[in-house]
């Protein structure tokens, strides 16, 4: 898998840069970056990750576990050193839940809120993204992005869906049953701690709906940062099609595997901004996603320093063995 990933980012980068754009233009366009927009770009980046930990916690409250946001904010960082760096062997995700898990010795309440948190936001762009693509076509008449509105739309009926599913009292009655079968009873022990831990936000619907609009403001910072650094590089993208199409992009990794997107990013950028909204460049929309790659790349740097200090006391001790 890791090495599909690999190839899924090598070649679509180098299809990109060597025979989608004319590389010599990305250069200046990057050369001649507004420094002020992109340092601005990335500390509102950083608050962007610190509200959805926010989110998370709030999760995590549902629950009945009262973890310290900084603590928070370690295990989201090392994961996304992780999911961006080490050729995502093990994906962030994992690597966040894994570091909860530990803190709070608590595994089954540690994944279902990291599923939990990444469904919320990841619905919460979904619904803007589904929104604002109806708004596209009917409120400005771009009737040319109509494919976009219905796959927008087909993607947040599946969220529904999904949601639905996850809360059913129902369909945990019906799994329960099924986990009475031989083959299946040795797992019903785990089931029943996972199914124990969605209950929480069965009966906590306000929290998961608190989490939904911190998400919405996650996804505005996100919006602003985008915009920041398309205006650093000169691609004069209007905000409109900023909010329009940001939401949309954060699903091309999730659905193309890659290394921290590398490739895919680049590619979804160049699709929605340059060929369906016609928005700016091929060049410059490839230019933009790129400094937006890059600042990704920069603020998961912290969490490599934090794995590093967090596996010397660890070295130390088993040095200290007899």
């Amino acid at each position: 898998m890791t090495l599909l990933k690999v190839a899924i980012s090598l070649g679509l980068i180098g299809y990109l840069l060597f025979f989608k754009v004319d590389l010599a233009q990305v250069g200046r366009a990057i050369a001649g970056a507004n420094p002020l927009y992109l340092l601005l770009a990335l500390a509102l980046y950083f608050l962007a990750i610190a509200v959805g930990c926010y989110k998370w916690q709030i999760l995590l409250r549902a629950q009945g576990l009262a973890v310290p946001l900084s603590h928070l904010l370690s295990f989201t960082f090392v994961g996304l050193f992780f999911g961006n760096f080490l050729l995502p062997m093990v994906a962030g995700d994992v690597v966040r839940g894994y570091g909860l898990a530990r803190d709070t010795e608590k595994a089954a309440e540690a994944a279902i809120s990291v599923l939990v948190d990444k469904l919320v936001g990841m619905s919460a762009f979904i619904t803007a993204g589904a929104l604002l693509s109806l708004y596209a076509v009917w409120g400005m008449g771009r009737s040319d992005l109509q494919g976009v509105a219905l796959v927008a739309g087909a993607a947040f009926l599946a969220f529904l869906v999904g949601f639905a599913v996850l809360l059913s009292r129902r369909l945990r009655a019906l799994l329960e049953r099924l986990f009475g079968l031989s083959f299946l009873r040795r797992l019903a022990p785990t089931y029943q701690r996972l199914s124990s831990a969605v209950q929480a936000y069965r009966d906590n619907p306000g929290r998961l709906a608190q989490a939904f609009l911190i998400s919405l403001v996650v996804l505005l910072i996100t919006n602003i940062v985008n915009w920041l650094l398309a205006e650093a590089v000169g691609a004069g993208i209007p905000l409109i099609y900023i909010f329009i199409f940001n939401p949309l992009v954060a699903f091309a990794p999730i659905l193309i595997p890659s290394i921290g997107g590398l490739g895919v990013n680049q590619g979804a950028y160049d699709l929605l901004y340059a060929t369906l909204g016609r928005t700016t460049s091929s060049e410059l929309a490839i230019t933009f996603s790129l400094v937006m790659q890059s600042i990704i790349y920069l603020s998961s740097l912290p969490g490599g320093v934090l794995w590093l200090i967090r596996r010397r006391p660890a070295r130390r001790s088993l040095a200290q063995q007899p």
